[in-house]
């Protein structure tokens, strides 16, 4: 079952990641190599630099890393490179040494490890941390390993390692992507270390989603509401004009699928909400969304489960 689940990798993976093919087909390429023995031990089962600009799937794909790798979404420790940005934060990371401030309390990264060492470790906008953290990841990614401000060593052979980063995203503007692709690592090479990217096992660029991939991040993220309804006992159903709605007032193709994210909020979630407050819907009745005489409210009909008969609400 084990091996027949990372045979079929990419397309779990694609039921949560819409539009970046490339990316879910190089990352199942690196677990595979570990799982099947043929990567070296000691080190982590993959390390990645995922590149590319906001909102494109990047967070989200390591997210579905953790759920396929672990069976649990929270299996992944997400440090903001923002906040390592200077030269004594590194202490943060593995802990401070013996007679310093925070000796008791370890560090943020090797104790997240000590207590889950099956794990993927998100180093999110990795160019905006300081050059002492890059020395810490360059012997994750030789050793496996890591010594802590207390001495005690945090085996980090069980986690994927995944750097996110933003440089040279102005260039992501879904034209041709071999073009776009070398500016991306030219814009990289010029700002980190080359020994830190000869040690990671692939740099991934994500594209940028077209008004198709968001349609498909729509279905998605509906299947999800669907689910959260099915716990009340109700059904969700949105008919075409609804979709297509929502996908007009959140297609941006700059900012990728978060406007699209807004947009459901505002425009289901929030009013849907309030009905469900109020009672307005009862077990076993069907939630039937359409849009309204204005493409920017929707209307939300009360569809009996087994009659049939339908009540719009205001």
């Amino acid at each position: 079952a084990e091996m027949q689940k990372l045979v079929h990798m990419e397309e779990r993976l694609q039921e949560r990641v819409v539009g970046q093919e490339e990316a879910v087909r190089a990352v199942s390429n690196a677990v595979r190599r570990a799982r099947s023995g043929l990567q070296d031990p000691n080190r982590p089962i993959g390390s990645f630099l995922f590149a590319g600009p906001t909102g494109v799937g990047k967070t989200e794909l390591a997210r579905a890393l953790a759920e396929f790798l672990f069976d649990d979404e929270s299996a992944m420790v997400r440090l903001d490179m923002s906040e390592y940005m200077e030269k004594h934060s590194v202490a943060r990371l593995i802990g401070a040494p013996p007679g310093y401030v925070g000796y008791d309390e370890g560090g943020q990264l090797t104790e997240a490890v000590r207590r889950r060492p099956y794990s993927v470790i998100l180093f999110d906008e990795i160019e905006k941390a300081h050059r002492d953290v890059f020395n810490v990841l360059l012997q994750v990614l030789d050793d496996g390993r890591l010594t802590d401000g207390q001495g005690r060593t945090v085996d980090f052979r069980n986690t994927v390692v995944i750097l996110t980063s933003n440089l040279g995203s102005q260039h992501i503007a879904g034209g041709d992507h071999d073009e776009e692709r070398k500016r991306v690592t030219d814009a990289i090479r010029a700002e980190l270390r080359p020994e830190l990217l000869n040690r990671i096992d692939e740099v991934v660029v994500f594209h940028s989603l077209g008004r198709e991939e968001l349609a498909r991040i729509v279905e998605i993220q509906l299947r999800r509401l669907g689910k959260l309804l099915a716990e009340k006992q109700l059904k969700l159903e949105l008919t075409e004009r609804a979709r297509l709605a929502v996908g007009k007032a959140g297609y941006d193709p700059v900012y990728g699928a978060r406007p699209l994210k807004r947009a459901l909020q505002r425009m289901v979630l929030d009013p849907l909400a309030i009905k469900v407050l109020q009672g307005d819907f009862r077990p076993g009745e069907i939630v039937r969304v359409d849009a309204g005489p204005s493409d920017d409210v929707l209307t939300f009909t009360r569809v009996d489960g087994s009659a049939g008969q339908a009540a719009t609400l205001h």
